[in-house]
């Protein structure tokens, strides 16, 4: 599961959330860039993969399984979608959860054409019995289909022509070595730099013809959470702010009134985040305190608190995990403009819940 999934309560429908909604992925569509070239950030991953695709070119012949990890809203499945088009292939798009069963997958390998891109997303989620077929048809080109029941099923061998599996995911340490060793590529996707969103903020402000200054977008940049999908949504909220309550000019001001309306403030924390480091640091001195606890502090399920708003307070230094509990961070107290309290006698403190 991952931090931003879908199935995670709260996690879809933030405004700050890197899962594509419906609303998202309409306009990712019209925002995603078509080749290399255009694809903004990821340099090194992007200088890799434009080698081993013109490698290919060059032999006439299909690309290399590539594997893409990265939290949602990086850009995978733009990438795998580039690599068809860098590669003159159509592609066909599934998920991990959407194949339960070996024959789901078999399937669709036997429809394949020839070069064909199998983008498979969430490829951690697979069934094991899809799995292990995958192993033959990516290493092989090859699939047994079983046929019958107990001592009287007899396996088929298929054929398959040669393909591209492009696999994603969002948890790399789930995938089995087996797996994982048959991808010719593995790329990282890293969360990107201001400078960087804010040339996707001007990037995505140009097609969606929304008149945007440096200031403007840098705001916006600053605000994203590092993640490409978070900086065009909420371009788009600061969008219909400045068309409804400014001249539809989108300045520094404007998207900071506009982001304040919306509850995502300075550093990109929203309601909840805030309502993570506020319980934290009010009824429990700044920690340690248990996870359930805390929870029930902010009238959150333990695992929206955990897997939602957690990953990015960790790694903005806002909060740490210990063994003893959750603990906030001298950035938490700054940043709430809250003053921390008198270390207490002997230095240790106390453990709030489980």
């Amino acid at each position: 599961m991952s931090p931003d999934d879908d199935s995670v309560p709260g996690g879809a429908d933030r405004l700050v959330g890197a899962v594509a909604d419906g609303e998202d992925l309409a306009v990712e569509a019209a925002l995603r860039p078509r080749d290399l070239s255009e694809f903004i950030g990821q340099g090194r991953v992007r200088e890799q993969l434009d080698l081993v695709l013109a490698a290919a070119r060059a032999r006439g012949g299909t690309a290399d399984h590539v594997l893409l990890s990265g939290s949602p809203g990086l850009g995978k499945t733009t990438l795998s979608m580039i690599i068809a088009a860098e590669m003159a292939a159509p592609i066909r798009i599934t998920s991990g959860p959407a194949i339960q069963h070996a024959g789901d997958l078999a399937s669709i390998l036997s429809s394949l054409t020839e070069g064909e891109v199998l983008f498979l997303d969430e490829i951690h989620r697979m069934s094991r019995p899809a799995e292990e077929m995958l192993y033959m048809a990516m290493e092989d080109f090859r699939v047994d289909v079983v046929v019958g029941k107990g001592p009287g099923a007899t396996a088929i061998p298929l054929e398959l022509p040669p393909f591209t599996l492009v696999g994603a995911t969002t948890r790399a340490g789930l995938l089995p070595p087996p797996l994982r060793d048959r991808f010719g590529f593995t790329g990282h996707m890293e969360f990107y730099e201001p400078a960087e969103l804010e040339r996707v903020v001007h990037r995505s402000a140009g097609l969606l013809s929304v008149e945007v200054s440096a200031e403007g977008a840098a705001e916006i940049a600053s605000r994203s959470r590092g993640t490409p999908r978070i900086a065009n949504r909420l371009l788009r909220r600061v969008r219909d702010y400045a068309q409804v309550r400014a001249d539809g000019v989108v300045n520094r001001e404007v998207a900071a009134r506009a982001l304040e309306v919306y509850e995502v403030d300075a550093r990109g924390l929203d309601r909840l985040d805030r309502a993570v480091l506020r319980a934290l640091l009010d009824l429990f001195g700044g920690g340690p305190v248990g996870l359930s606890t805390l929870a029930v502090a902010v009238g959150e399920e333990r695992e929206t608190v955990e897997e939602v708003a957690e990953p990015f307070l960790v790694r903005e230094g806002l909060l740490a995990r210990t063994p003893r509990g959750r603990v906030a961070t001298p950035a938490a107290w700054r940043h709430l403009d809250r003053t921390p309290p008198a270390p207490a006698a002997g230095g240790q403190g106390g453990l709030f819940g489980t």
